[in-house]
């Protein structure tokens, strides 16, 4: 077993999906090394893990993956929602992580049709190291239809923003990850309902949709929040979740704000403390005078 590895088969805790066989191999996300600081002093200190994970779809090699580790099975999952190669969890019978061969193995009840075609069409986008998205990037976008009814108030903003800076993360001990948060929205206040990390924020993004289809998780009252800019290939993903709103303590591109405004969704960035811009959809946020910190 790969150092680090916690395994095993869980076939329970799975809402809606019993006969889903999920392995449970999650790794250690930092190692401890030796470095010398300024002053010419030998210390230890810890560095964030990075593992190749090559994703094989009924025996078929898709991709491979550099990932810390946190949640494989959920990456995988992930990664074919968003790559659009699968439409329900429904479809997969199960996720099996091997970390001595460093490959995860999904098996679906009856293949997915036209593999080959759906694979030839790669854009690669802007993700940390190599993103990608099979078929036409913007080929279904203007089906997507996000929920107006949610809002989401100056201090619900305010309260996520500090829960996630409170939140205990691989960056703070090892740095060189992207996080990503999903929040849920409720009388115009939101609660932190999960929070990952990776090397790549593209596989942050993907951990967080893999883990809302094995929770049974709805995007239309959610907040995606992530520490990465807001890239097209960001706002795609969020959408494709169904996810109205959509936050970052970093900036955007123009095709982000471009797309945003296509879908209609709700896009601040720069969001840090108590300061945000809102960019795209201001009819769900609620502005509101905060008291003094």
């Amino acid at each position: 077993m790969h150092p680090g590895a916690q395994d095993g088969d869980s076939d329970s805790n799975i809402p809606g999906h019993p006969r889903l066989r999920l392995s449970c191999a999650t790794l250690e996300p930092t190692f401890e090394v030796e470095a010398i600081d300024e002053q010419g002093q030998r210390m230890l200190t810890r560095i964030a893990g990075e593992h190749p994970l090559t994703l094989y779809v009924d025996r078929r090699e898709i991709v491979t993956l550099m990932t810390l580790g946190r949640a494989p099975e959920a990456l995988a999952i992930g990664y074919l929602r968003n790559q659009r190669l699968v439409r329900s969890i429904a479809e997969i019978e199960s996720v099996q992580v091997d970390w001595d061969v460093n490959a995860v193995a999904v098996t679906t009840h009856a293949g997915i049709d036209d593999l080959e075609r759906r694979m030839s069409h790669r854009t690669v986008t802007t993700g940390c190291g190599q993103g990608t998205v099979f078929g036409d990037l913007m080929a279904e976008i203007d089906s997507i239809h996000l929920p107006d009814e949610v809002r989401l108030s100056q201090a619900g903003l305010a309260a996520l923003l500090e829960a996630v800076r409170q939140h205990e993360t691989v960056y703070k001990s090892a740095g060189a990850v992207h996080g990503c948060a999903l929040a849920s929205v409720r009388d115009e206040q939101c609660a932190l309902l999960a929070f990952v990390e990776d090397v790549g924020r593209h596989n942050a993004v993907d951990a967080i949709a893999g883990q809302m289809w094995l929770q049974g998780w709805d995007g239309a009252d959610k907040i995606f929040y992530t520490t990465g800019r807001l890239t097209s290939e960001m706002v795609i993903k969020a959408a494709q979740m169904q996810i109205p709103f959509l936050v970052s303590r970093s900036g955007l591109t123009q095709m982000g704000y471009q797309t945003a405004q296509r879908v209609g969704m709700t896009m601040l960035g720069r969001a840090v403390n108590r300061h945000f811009l809102l960019f795209t959809g201001e009819h769900r946020f609620v502005h509101s005078p905060l008291a003094p910190a």
